[in-house]
């Protein structure tokens, strides 16, 4: 074992040691995975009752995938990033939805924060699932087991949905032990318990096992974790490289020494489309790109972030991808801004006539409160207050209630007559 690998175990068994009397022993830590089950579809089957009982898959168009699917509808063989086109064969009868990321991070929201009732050792890995480390709860609030108990009845209480809980003394064992208890389970790992509920395991439920490691693995006649376990440390590394050859020799050991990390901030906001047939029109481009600025620009100022790097991505219609960002002097959050950043770097491109399946954009290097510096020629008053504006009426009157000019169609304004 490396020296990094020894400090990190050092640190790990001494932390909960910290503070201690004489008199007492160290803490054993404990570690939830609590994992929404078929989030997407839960939310929209808590909006939408009705749904209930029903195949419900969420993803539409011919052309784009499977985001989630409930497990109604997984009985039927659907599963996330299959094709829309292929769920459609395989379950005709199922309720296809789209995509509501907006109302999917508003429950989220309410989750986590359910979960830091509990600790404030949250570590959010996605929008349906976070690590919390309980160990120092356990005095107040009873067992991992007890804990584990009163989330999943507080989010179902509270959100209208289920959760699956594992608990071990690892984030590595607990995460194996919720994938292994769903739906709407419980299942904890005990540290005696850990090799026996580990090693009969296929080699694909490892961490950092995809398949071009899973075919070096089976080459060497590797089929379950205690098979990587009993291999010779030193025979690993050859076969897979350094790094990862030591982090799975830990893995399959049950030896997983990484604490649980809270992220107070995001990293990155983004928005993308993919479009029903490929577009080469420049014009119709640039408001595709203005609909994902609006889009992702409204949650950074709902957030309070700015951002100082902008990124788009365009998919060619062969699946190609190119990505470009451009870094600002100074951070920004208004949705003509951004746009005006992306349409240069769409532009600077040169791919008018290019047939397009996708576009996206990424709002990166967040932050909290940045300072106002007004450019040169800059009205007082101007874009940024009108967004403003602009997000309280939506927050009043609903998402489609104000937008751009440019996005609104012909038929919209006769409709509005």
């Amino acid at each position: 074992m490396g020296f990094t690998c020894c400090l990190r175990k050092l640190e790990h068994q001494t932390k909960y040691a910290r503070n201690m009397t004489t008199d007492e022993k160290p803490t054993q830590a404990t570690i939830l995975h609590v994992d929404m089950d078929a989030f997407f579809a839960s939310v929209a089957e808590k909006d939408n009752p009705e749904l209930k009982g029903k195949a419900v898959v969420i993803g539409m168009g011919t052309r784009g995938v499977v985001s989630a699917a409930n497990y109604e509808a997984r009985k039927f063989g659907i599963h996330s990033a299959m094709p829309v086109g292929q769920a459609r064969r395989l379950a005709p009868h199922a309720i296809f939805l789209p995509v509501d990321m907006a109302r999917y991070q508003e429950v989220s929201g309410h989750i986590m924060e359910i979960f830091e009732s509990f600790t404030p050792n949250v570590e959010p890995v996605s929008v349906d699932e976070a690590f919390l480390d309980v160990t120092g709860a356990k005095k107040l609030l009873g067992t991992g087991r007890e804990i584990a108990t009163a989330i999943r009845a507080k989010v179902e209480a509270q959100e209208g949905i289920t959760c699956s809980v594992g608990i071990a003394p690892s984030k590595f064992i607990a995460k194996l032990a919720s994938t292994h208890c769903k739906p709407n389970g419980m299942l904890e790992i005990t540290s005696d318990r850990i090799l026996e509920f580990l090693h009969p395991l296929p080699i694909s439920a490892m961490w950092g096992v995809g398949p071009k490691t899973a075919e070096v693995l089976e080459r060497l006649g590797l089929r379950t974790i205690e098979d990587i376990a009993k291999l010779p440390r030193t025979t690993l590394i050859q076969a897979v490289g350094d790094a990862a050859g030591a982090n799975l020799h830990e893995l399959a050991w049950g030896r997983d020494y990484r604490d649980v990390a809270p992220q107070d901030a995001e990293k990155s906001i983004s928005a993308a489309e993919t479009f029903p047939t490929d577009l080469d029109n420049p014009e119709e481009i640039l408001r595709e790109y203005l609909r994902l600025c609006e889009r992702a620009t409204s949650r950074l100022r709902d957030k309070g972030l700015f951002a100082k790097t902008i990124s788009i991505k365009v998919r060619f219609g062969d699946f190609s991808t190119i990505n470009r960002s451009k870094t600002l002097p100074l951070p920004i959050d208004g949705t003509h801004d951004v746009y005006e950043v992306v349409k240069g770097l769409y532009q600077g491109l040169r791919i008018e006539r290019a047939r397009l399946r996708l576009v996206g954009v990424s709002l990166e290097n967040l932050s909290e409160g940045a300072p106002v510096q007004m450019l040169l020629g800059e009205r007082e008053k101007g874009w940024r207050e009108a967004e403003g504006a602009m997000d309280k009426a939506r927050e009043r009157f609903g998402d489609g209630s104000v937008r751009p000019a440019r996005l609104i169609k012909p038929s919209d304004d006769q409709e509005n007559e």
